[in-house]
């Protein structure tokens, strides 16, 4: 069964162009599967059917995992049996009669804007290292970059005079994101007086946030920057580096921002995706009506 799957997620990465850590999650949803079949004593995708299918998304439910994570799952296993059929390997689609769980959206944590500038505030910018922690929060608070996407920024990206980032998102897909005057001055001043400190030659290959080896900054670099100055700033928020993305689309909309717009600057294929700061815009305009009119308490 791992040849097939192999062939079809090659088909899958030629075809939509998608990054590695895509497929692997398609991999690994579809090897889950696979294993479960396996210690049933069933070792070709022919002999998988609805049962066992049905099997498998009740024992995802048994052990609590969330619901979107088995919609995740369902998405990945319906496109793995259509390809299955359509090119004769199987002749009935096992995935195909399976319900999608109903998923309940939490509304992701979001900080206030006092308490972004009280972590923006907290980087020492006399030291080399600082001023890139500095840089690298700006740019996720003004841009709402994902962690792939700010790692992933080069220095030919960045056209500070026109006041935007080129940025390859999911499936390595192109947009230009304003970036504010605030980051463009950090920018500048990462570029200009910790960068250099920081170049390797031969290891560095013109990336834009480094560690202090000289190489690209990792997902768990960023973590840990976002993690310890969230801590000095005497947050108690659960923050990660994907709030600042959450915190800068709620901040946007609140601002009046249109939705499509912000849609374009995080990079949403759906907008139904990005409708899911309009629910934090709503309670934040219940929270001004119960704060300041005379009968909103």
């Amino acid at each position: 069964m791992k040849n097939l799957i192999d062939e079809y997620l090659t088909v899958l990465k030629l075809e939509k162009n998608l990054s590695e850590n895509t497929i692997t999650g398609y991999r690994n949803d579809l090897m889950n599967l696979v294993n479960f079949a396996s210690d049933r004593g069933i070792e070709d995708e022919s002999s998988i059917d609805y049962r066992l299918i049905s099997d498998f998304y009740k024992m995802l439910s048994d052990m609590g995992v969330a619901g979107t994570t088995s919609a995740r799952y369902l998405s990945s296993h319906k496109g793995y049996f259509e390809y299955l059929l359509s090119n004769g390997y199987i002749e009935r689609n096992p995935v195909e009669k399976i319900m999608s769980p109903k998923l309940s959206r939490k509304l992701p944590q979001v900080l206030t804007f006092n308490e972004v500038e009280k972590i923006l505030s907290q980087p020492t910018t006399d030291t080399p290292l600082g001023i890139r922690d500095k840089a690298l929060l700006e740019v996720l608070y003004a841009s709402g970059l994902r962690v792939s996407e700010s790692i992933g920024l080069h220095l030919q990206d960045l056209f500070l005079t026109e006041e935007v980032i080129r940025v390859f998102g999911k499936g390595s897909k192109e947009r230009l994101v304003p970036i504010g005057s605030s980051a463009i001055e950090w920018i500048n001043v990462y570029l200009m007086r910790s960068r250099p400190l920081l170049e390797k030659k031969g290891k560095s290959q013109n990336v834009l946030f480094l560690n202090n080896r000289g190489s690209k900054l990792s997902r768990m670099g960023v973590w840990k920057i976002v993690d310890r100055y969230t801590r000095e700033a005497g947050v108690l928020k659960e923050v990660h580096p994907h709030t600042f993305r959450h915190s800068f689309a709620t901040h946007l909309l609140e601002g009046g921002a249109d939705l499509r717009a912000v849609q374009e600057m995080l990079g949403h294929a759906d907008i139904s995706t990005t409708q899911i700061y309009t629910h934090i815009d709503r309670e934040y305009i219940k929270q001004v009506h119960r704060d300041c009119h005379p009968r909103g308490k």
